[in-house]
């Protein structure tokens, strides 16, 4: 039976991966193209639907993003959020103005529940805005389906053709209801079965590996972090003993991961791998000297990994294929398609040109960490391992802001592990998404005893998310926060102030550089 799939449309908006993954959540597998996708290329991959994404232009100027017209021709379901409404009102005869009042938030929207996309969702309910234009006039067809106090045009749609437009993102955690007018949109409106799941993505993904590779050899990353040990088990179910992982203890790791890593993966553990450890952490430091700029740190971190990599490559012979355990939001973070770049990944945006291997494999490029996760479990790896905290490639380096030195990275690795063994000791490991130690590059005045200090700050962050594309400041109970302050400015030497990071992404992001 084949495939289903819906179609996401790129045009350049922050919250493009988040809508593959929810779609994912509803059963449905979901792939993003860039807008400007030549239409018979779409067309062969015989999408069920297709959802245009929002962006930050503006439909009347000339240089933003449109569509080829003939994709309303197609007999395909269409469906428009934010830029992707205007999009639709804009190329159909609609007219698209500068909103009087720009809407920016929560808001309460008004709807016609006898319409396709609300006939399971509240009269009024809350969504999610972010526009400064708005839809000053339908196209002919078309009927209102919504409207919220400063925006008469909502939603949208023409239920004869199948194309369906709302002006804010029901995507976001902050539509209330929004996960509902995606599930009609998907199954009463494109007819999907709803087959994805990861079982399927595991096999899927085992045989795709096996044809690609061939009775060639592959080199895998394995940091013992979860996307990259998910990675190495997939890989091995595949191919076996064609598989060699290396790990590069860049002397950037947490306190004590280097040797945990090993116990787990090496020859005393219970894998079936082709280890290789290479302590590399004197080169990367000084490699690290004297660089202050975090994408000038990620590049350098990027550089030595492939290097290493192809000296380890010779060392074993003849090897054709990297693996590396890619996740989507590394890859939309690196600026995929047409979104900016928030930061280059040393695994994505950071990989040098003149690799020294056939390709590259990513079998995990994908999926959302949630997903990653799913699929460890399926592939029977312990919860333990699992449920691992994210670590970035880049480990520590961006970790510690500004310059990384070897007294830096003592700081942040004595109050990280402080931060989770307290984190760990209340109960709350597992109820908060990512927590993390960091050492800000500010100094500041403080008394200890009888002394004047002139010490570090370490800023400790926490959030809540499902999908790491956004996500929330975690509360803490204050008495834990304040336990965790006192061991790390009495047990750690050179820090005189903890800060607790209050910061959403966006705007922020999750690690600090």
């Amino acid at each position: 039976m084949e495939k289903e799939l819906l179609a996401v449309l790129d045009f350049g908006g922050q919250y493009n991966q988040l809508i593959a993954r929810r779609v994912r959540d509803e059963g449905v597998y979901a792939e993003i193209y860039r807008s400007d996708i030549d239409l018979e290329k779409l067309r062969e991959r015989r999408p069920k639907g297709i959802i245009f994404t929002g962006g930050p232009q503006s439909v009347y100027r000339e240089e933003s993003q449109h569509i080829d017209p003939r994709i309303f021709d197609m007999g395909i379901p269409i469906l428009g959020f934010c830029y992707g409404a205007q999009l639709i009102a804009y190329e159909l005869g609609g007219e698209v103005k500068k909103a009087p009042i720009s809407e920016y938030g929560r808001t309460e929207l008004s709807v016609d529940r006898s319409a396709g996309l609300f006939r399971e969702v509240s009269e009024r309910t809350s969504v999610w805005m972010s526009h400064t234009d708005y839809i000053a006039r339908a196209p002919e067809g078309f009927s209102i389906t919504g409207s919220t106090e400063n925006c008469p045009i909502a939603a949208m749609e023409d239920e004869k053709r199948g194309i369906y437009a709302l002006q804010f993102h029901p995507e976001v955690q902050h539509s209330v209801e929004g996960r509902k007018m995606i599930h009609a949109f998907l199954y009463d409106i494109c007819h999907f079965r709803g087959d994805w799941r990861m079982d399927s993505f595991v096999s899927d993904q085992i045989e795709a590996i096996r044809e690609k590779v061939g009775g060639g050899k592959v080199l895998l990353a394995l940091s013992g972090g979860v996307d990259s040990s998910v990675a190495a088990t997939l890989l091995s179910k595949a191919i076996g003993r064609q598989l060699s992982c290396v790990f590069v203890d860049h002397g950037l790791l947490r306190k004590y991961e280097g040797d945990e890593v090993e116990a787990v993966f090496g020859s005393t553990g219970k894998y079936d791998l082709n280890f290789i450890r290479v302590n590399a952490g004197p080169l990367y430091l000084e490699k690290l000297k004297g660089v202050e700029e975090p994408e000038q740190k990620r590049r350098i971190i990027g550089e030595r990994f492939i290097r290493i990599f192809e000296q380890e490559a010779k060392k074993i012979g003849a090897v054709d294929f990297l693996a590396q355990g890619t996740i989507y939001a590394d890859v939309v973070e690196s600026g995929l398609g047409n979104g900016a770049v928030i930061k280059s990944h040393h695994n994505v945006g950071g990989l040098p040109k003149n690799i020294e291997f056939r390709g590259i494999i990513e079998p995990l490029r994908d999926l959302f960490k949630d997903e990653v996760r799913r699929v460890g479990l399926e592939l029977g790896l312990p919860e333990s391992l699992v449920y691992r905290q994210p670590f970035p490639g880049p480990g520590l380096g961006v970790r510690i802001i500004g310059e990384v030195t070897e007294e830096k990275l003592r700081i942040v690795r004595d109050a990280d592990f402080i931060y989770r063994e307290e984190i760990k000791k209340a109960g709350l490991e597992r109820k908060i998404s990512q927590y993390f130690a960091a050492l800000s590059n500010m100094r500041s005045v403080g008394v200890m005893g009888d002394f004047r200090t002139y010490d570090y700050a370490v800023v400790l962050r926490a959030v809540e998310t499902d999908d790491f594309m956004s996500a929330e400041c975690s509360n803490i109970p204050f008495e834990i926060l304040q336990r965790i302050m006192n061991r790390i400015v009495n047990e750690v030497k050179g820090v005189n102030r903890v800060l607790y990071d209050l910061s959403s992404k966006p705007p922020g992001t999750i690690e600090l550089e």
